[in-house]
């Protein structure tokens, strides 16, 4: 295996030739086909560390390209480019194992160098690991050792994924921006008020972040829609709960956050979707969120309105009290110091414009002009 080989396969020759030049500056070797097959061909004798395909491609689409490369030469790590509107067949790609990460077009040139050095990383990581285990009972400590790192690099990618995931429902639903981290560290606030610890803290946090998630299969002509549903697309977008659990069935890291995602609609009196579960049948993450999700919704911009003061927010989750809301919930709530939510969201926000920069500014912008044109 050449620990410094990479494949790009594109049938753009503008695109392989923008990335390649970035990763031969970077010190890769790297080998462009415009044609999946002719990669096929020739990936079990030059044995790249990953590869990189496109996903929109007309003699076969990356999905199927990665797939028939990992039984070809599985020691290779493959990662899918792909556009934000591919997101949801990509996911397919990532829960089927085909697909390491997934880097949006255009690329960022950091995200994407520092994705295929993590990339090569995981299959040296892989290649140790194998070769230990032929050793495993004269070298079981350094086996326990490696394991672990690959726990944690299968956590890592984990949340990688969960970001790209975040990001790609910000790019369809904009207007709700940067609200799915407020909420998710709202919630871990209220937690922590709560007397809650790890790990169910991560959990209650994961839940918040993706509480959203499912929307990913809900049509743009209803996600999107500026006026009030019809009957039938309600009902559509009610089924998001239900699209989001499933989802996080897939994933072993973050299927125990996914009865919150599941009942993150749910309300205290049984008024809610999709069960109409009530009382502690909710599960506490997600009564933990739907206190935090009303705070959140009051005290940011909509197009339709302005933001409204704490204050505001803090009245109307304990007039919700025993209705919406879980009682010992709202009281944890009002206990915690106001200043703590203007923290978290500010904190946020900055995170928010840092991103915005560097999103308008990105390094070695030149080297990035043929991949926008791709765009």
């Amino acid at each position: 295996m050449n620990a410094d080989r990479i494949f790009i396969v594109d049938d753009d020759e503008l695109i392989l030739k923008a990335l390649s030049r970035v990763l031969e500056l970077s010190g890769y070797e790297t080998r462009c086909f415009l044609r999946p097959a002719e990669a096929l061909e020739a990936i079990e004798a030059e044995a790249p560390v990953v590869v990189i395909s496109d996903y929109m491609m007309p003699s076969m689409d990356g999905v199927a390209f990665l797939k028939a490369a990992r039984a070809r030469f599985p020691a290779a790590v493959r990662i899918l480019c792909t556009a934000a509107e591919d997101f949801r067949v990509a996911l397919q790609a990532v829960n089927a194992g085909e697909v390491f990460r997934i880097i949006s077009k255009p690329w960022h040139q950091q995200e994407l160098l520092t994705t295929v050095s993590q990339a090569a990383e995981a299959a040296r990581l892989r290649i140790e690991n194998e070769r230990l285990t032929a050793e495993v009972h004269r070298q079981n400590g350094q086996l326990k050792e490696i394991n672990t790192r690959l726990e944690q690099m299968v956590q890592q990618r984990t949340q990688a994924l969960l970001e790209g995931l975040i990001a790609a429902l910000d790019y369809r639903d904009a207007e709700t921006q940067w609200h799915s981290r407020r909420v998710s560290l709202y919630a871990r606030r209220l937690a922590r008020q709560l007397g809650i610890d790890e790990p169910e803290l991560t959990v209650i946090e994961h839940g918040a972040l993706l509480h959203d998630i499912g929307k990913i299969g809900v049509r743009d002509r209803v996600l999107l829609k500026p006026g009030p549903l019809t009957g039938e697309e309600w009902t559509e977008m009610k089924r998001h709960p239900e699209l989001g659990w499933a989802l996080l069935q897939r994933v072993d890291y973050l299927r125990p956050a996914s009865a919150i995602v599941l009942q993150h609609q749910e309300k205290w009196d049984g008024s809610g979707y999709p069960s109409g579960l009530g009382g502690d049948a909710i599960v506490i993450g997600a009564r933990i969120f739907h206190v935090v999700d009303t705070l959140d919704a009051i005290t940011s911009d909509r197009p339709y309105r302005r933001s409204r003061p704490f204050a505001e927010a803090r009245e109307e989750i304990l007039r919700c009290r025993g209705t919406q809301f879980d009682p010992r919930v709202v009281d944890a709530f009002v206990s915690v110091p106001p200043e703590d939510w203007e923290r978290i969201r500010l904190d946020v926000e900055t995170v928010a414009v840092l991103s915005a920069d560097l999103a308008e500014t990105p390094p070695h912008l030149d080297d990035l002009d043929l991949a926008g044109a791709r765009a």
